[in-house]
């Protein structure tokens, strides 16, 4: 059973679900919250993506006035793009593969220096329907999450549902521990 968040985001009867499929309504309201929380800080964010294709960018950018807080998105879907792009080490790649905790951890460090934010996110995973293993299942998502004092840290879940659905949760889950464990917790 997902976790559920109760009143954490500072919006009164607001909860969110982790894991849950989030509509575009809650996205919306907790991308919001994100804005506010780094607006306050003067800070900004960037993203690094690949099975999201863009969405956890395209999210934040909804909300009216993100350009002062939302630096910059790399959508970098092949290992090329993030190598060319970011810096992601070749070797961590044919090693561990792109869905892995060493590879979104050097995506989001290597978006943070690209972009000389505050903080960046990473989003690395299986979305589906087919190229799942035996040790990466479609749904299996990571996640990376790095600041600018040097914290780095990687995340994975496992998502049900079909290709949408994971790609909506795992949008979700990004800025939820973004906001959560790291912005929150400055």
């Amino acid at each position: 059973m997902p976790a559920t968040l109760k009143n954490r985001c500072g919006m009164p009867g607001v909860t969110f679900t982790i894991g849950a499929v989030m509509t575009d309504n809650e996205l919306m309201q907790l991308s919001q919250q994100l804005g506010a929380a780094l607006k306050a800080q003067g800070a900004t964010v960037t993203t690094a993506e690949s099975c999201t294709g863009g969405w956890v960018a395209k999210v934040i950018t909804d909300i009216a006035g993100s350009s002062a807080w939302f630096e910059r998105g790399f959508v970098t879907y092949s290992n090329e793009a993030k190598e060319q792009l970011i810096g992601v080490d070749g070797a961590t790649l044919a090693a561990h593969g792109a869905v892995s905790e060493p590879v979104v951890r050097q995506m989001a460090q290597g978006a943070l220096n690209a972009a000389a934010a505050s903080y960046a996110v990473s989003v690395s995973g299986i979305a589906g329907p087919d190229g799942g293993s035996a040790d990466k299942p479609v749904g299996t998502v990571w996640f990376g999450f790095a600041d600018n004092q040097g914290r780095v840290e990687a995340r994975m879940q496992r998502f049900d549902g079909n290709r949408d659905s994971v790609r909506r949760q795992a949008t979700a889950f990004a800025l939820q521990t973004l906001w959560q464990h790291f912005i929150q917790n400055t």
